[in-house]
């Protein structure tokens, strides 16, 4: 028996050898991802060869490192010698972040060079050094090393992640210069593997990658693909298992988007653990320096007739009341407020006057350009920014986007129709701007029945409006769900009227949409109509009930005499929510990996990370007009 493992041991040595391979003993505080990094090898490469490590990974244990893939080619490496110092004198608000940006060296290179600032805050009228640097540029030959690869169209960090075997994070690590959005065109450091080795990439497919705690369930939630069908399409899967990290391969065509009505809702109240102070930056643009605060009528007028200042600060007591009410529960919040402005000359300068390294999450900036600015820079570190008021353009993997999607909106109506157990008969009334929407309906609902408007006989445009014959024999003793589709306050007015006169004792007509637009609140639309209908619509909020106790409402009443605004409310339930999520778990992320969904005045929330980037909220209320009120509706 000694003599056949003796055999075994030299033919295992042999084999090795062979094939290139290397021996790593396992050192204390080391994981799988830093000795996979270290050898520019993924998780599931070590895995591969070492089964056991799955359940057994600890120090001195010795592990087999592939090392086929790599080649040894050397390696442009900068080092930078010290040529002398620059004076500078410090003005008032500059802070050691901005200056270390501002002169392209680190904080630490700026403490060396003024030891005193290792003791003390840098003071303005300060006068420090400022270290110059020469860069020089030499080859280096290092044991394992990477290539250069050129971005191509359409490239994203997710496909060229996959094409190399490599995790998102460590090609992040391979290049902290890169671009939250690559362009094509752009250079990577990838590993050195050989082109044969490189995995091809399919048009026809998308690139996800697994996030922690993230198993096939929650997959089949975001993807709509079973754990079979992941293992066809990713092979890795059946010999490494499932990891947080990996790149996988989905149809571009897959719906991320599973059932949006049935979900937990969780009382993140039950949860809290997390007591550190969480810290908090708002954005917002105030624009105080166009208001004499001396002047209290100015002001007082300046908030009458601004609509953006009076919107930002019903948000901002919002805001103030959520902290109020997570102190409460043991929560308490260092807040920061920052002025943009409205201007991204503001940003740049906030983003270069203070390290948010260290902040718990950003809230705002409300415009686009100015919040994919401060997303795109707090990327880097990881800062969660919440786009509270706004649609970012980009949804990068620190944003959280708390306003739904249209397509969620339309496709949380749809499945809420679909769950009516009657199988009532549906009718789609549109415009001529919505044939699209026409079609798509009918593809839904088969047996639906389509009336469009009608066109102008000598211009054949869109005339708007539909021939009362054109409802008639449409509606039998019984409920008829109408689904109707226009953006003209004429065509809807005038729709909404000859539907109204078609309800009797017997005949019941929903009147549902997928887009509430502002054609639905015209003059002309009588909402006793609207009510006589039932009309349906989803939304991203819901109003609250003035009759139900609650502590926001009733304190916001005392403190102005007049019930919330819909900003206020927002204020206040996006803040609560981030602040019991922090509460929650180490960070916002963490919180927002599990699929549950939390509710409070007007606004729910459901964070799902995307296919692409950040987390979005999935959260939507089909809502509905009974006695002349908006309330929320549990069934069709």
């Amino acid at each position: 028996m000694k003599k056949l493992l003796t055999v075994l041991v030299i033919v295992l040595s042999l084999n090795l050898s062979a094939q290139n391979y290397i021996e790593h003993k396992i050192k204390e505080g080391e994981t799988i991802e830093s000795i996979a990094k270290k050898y520019l090898v993924t998780p599931f490469d070590i895995y591969a060869l070492n089964p056991d490590a799955k359940t057994k990974f600890q120090a001195n244990t010795v592990l087999i490192i592939p090392n086929s893939k790599i080649k040894n080619e050397p390696l442009n490496e900068e080092t930078k010698e010290l040529i002398g110092y620059k004076t500078h004198k410090v003005k008032r608000k500059e802070t050691l972040y901005g200056l270390s940006k501002k002169y392209g060296v680190s904080e630490e290179e700026i403490k060396k060079a003024n030891r005193f600032l290792y003791s003390e805050n840098l003071k303005k009228g300060d006068k420090i050094r400022i270290p110059k640097f020469k860069t020089f540029v030499s080859k280096v030959s290092l044991k394992n090393t990477v290539k250069k690869y050129t971005v191509l169209p359409k490239e994203g960090k997710w496909r060229i992640a996959y094409k190399f075997g490599i995790t998102v994070e460590e090609l992040e690590a391979l290049n902290p210069e890169m671009k939250p959005i690559l362009q094509p065109g752009d250079e990577l450091n990838v590993p050195n593997i050989e082109d044969k080795d490189e995995k091809p990439i399919d048009a026809a497919y998308d690139y996800y990658e697994v996030l922690p705690k993230e198993g096939f369930y929650r997959l089949k939630i975001k993807t709509g693909l079973t754990q079979e069908q992941l293992e066809a399409l990713n092979p890795e899967l059946k010999e490494n298992g499932l990891k947080a990290g990996m790149v996988l391969k989905v149809p571009a065509s897959s719906d991320t988007v599973s059932s949006l009505l049935d979900v937990e809702t969780t009382k993140l109240e039950s949860k809290i653990n997390n007591f550190k102070v969480k810290k908090i930056a708002l954005m917002l643009p105030y624009r105080l320096h166009r208001i004499d605060v001396d002047s209290v009528e100015e002001a007082k007028e300046e908030i009458k007739t601004n609509k953006l200042l009076s919107l930002v600060l019903d948000f901002h007591v919002g805001v103030k009341m959520a902290l109020d009410s997570a102190k409460q529960l043991g929560i308490s919040t260092n807040l920061k407020v920052f002025d943009t402005e409205y201007q991204p000359s503001t940003i740049s300068q906030i983003l270069a006057d203070n390290d948010f390294s260290d902040y718990d999450a950003v809230i705002g900036p409300i415009q686009e350009k100015n919040f994919d600015r401060v997303a795109s820079s707090l990327r880097g570190d990881r800062v969660p920014v919440i786009a509270a008021l706004n649609k970012p353009k980009e949804v990068y993997a620190n944003v959280f986007q708390s306003i739904p999607e249209d397509k969620l909106l339309q496709k949380a109506m749809i499945d809420f129709i679909k769950t009516d157990s009657l199988k009532s008969r549906v009718v789609v009334i549109a415009d001529q701007s919505h044939r699209t929407v026409s079609e798509m309906l009918k593809k839904e609902f088969p047996s639906a029945s389509q009336i469009y408007s009608q066109k102008d006989k000598k211009t054949g445009k869109d005339a708007h409006f539909i021939y009362p014959v054109q409802l008639e024999n449409v509606f039998i003793p019984g409920k008829t769900i109408v689904f109707l589709e226009t953006d003209n306050d004429a065509f809807a007015s005038s729709a909404i009227s000859l539907l109204n006169s078609k309800v009797t004792n017997t005949t019941e007509i929903i009147l549902v949409t997928l887009d509430k637009n502002r054609a639905f609140d015209g003059k002309d639309v009588d909402n006793n109509n609207l009510s006589n209908l039932k009309f349906h619509y989803p939304s991203v909020r819901k109003d609250y009930d003035e009759s139900m106790s609650n502590s926001f409402i009733k304190a916001y009443k005392e403190e102005f005499g007049v019930y919330p605004s819909k900003y206020a409310a927002r204020g206040f339930d996006v803040t609560l929510d981030i602040l019991l999520r922090l509460a929650s778990e180490d960070n916002l992320y963490e919180a927002s990996n599990e699929v549950f969904e939390t509710k409070y005045i007007e606004n729910k929330f459901r964070y799902t990370k995307s296919l692409y980037g950040g987390y979005i909220n999935e959260a939507v209320y089909i809502v509905k007009y009974d006695n002349l009120r908006i309330v929320e509706a549990n069934k069709i």
